[in-house]
């Protein structure tokens, strides 16, 4: 065996071990059992990997990526350089496919979901101060003024952050409406 040969087999017999480890690391995941450091530094080693990837295909080298756990235990890969915007895209609009597509690819490499979020320059993070902020207003004047208050149209996502946001106050509803990209929360008094 000539060493290109050798190479090749040393890594088939890596993506092999790989395939392997993350079938065990899914079915503890879906078993309910907690999944260990190194299972977690396992995935999250992979994800950066494939995150690095995306972003050469846009053109994007020169970055740092700073990893750390969320609120809910999740992974969060805050992406900082220069010239990122475009990677936001309007309204976010760009960054949200970016984190749908990087998703689609770990969640197939790994074999199971793993919540894993992409946020540019902490843009992710000031937004969602900002819808937090948003619904917690239009809760305000939905009671002050006893009408039901419509917030622009957002994504899934920051519908779901309204919902969330105000699920504990007695005094509004929340509700969507709408269709697609004109898709909006409504928050009513009770």
């Amino acid at each position: 065996m000539d060493e290109q040969e050798l190479e090749l087999h040393e890594e088939l017999d890596t993506l092999d071990t790989d395939a392997s480890l993350f079938e065990l690391i899914a079915e503890r995941y879906r078993s309910g059992a907690g999944l260990q450091d190194e299972d977690i530094d396992r995935i999250a080693d992979l994800a950066l990997n494939v995150l690095k990837e995306l972003l050469q295909s846009f053109g994007v080298d020169h970055v740092t990526i700073d990893e750390f756990e969320g609120n809910d235990g999740e992974l969060i890969f805050d992406i900082n350089g220069s010239d990122l915007a475009v990677l936001i895209g309007r309204h976010g609009r760009t960054l949200e496919s970016l984190q749908m597509l990087f998703s689609l690819i770990v969640s197939r490499k790994i074999g199971f979901r793993f919540p894993i979020v992409v946020d540019i320059e902490g843009y992710k993070a000031r937004r969602h101060d900002k819808v937090v902020g948003m619904a917690m207003s239009a809760a305000d004047r939905a009671v002050s003024q006893d009408r039901s208050i419509s917030l622009p149209a957002m994504s899934a996502y920051e519908r779901r952050l309204v919902h969330i946001s105000l699920r504990e106050r007695a005094d509004v509803v929340t509700h969507s409406e709408g269709m697609d990209a004109e898709r909006h929360v409504v928050v009513e008094p009770v």
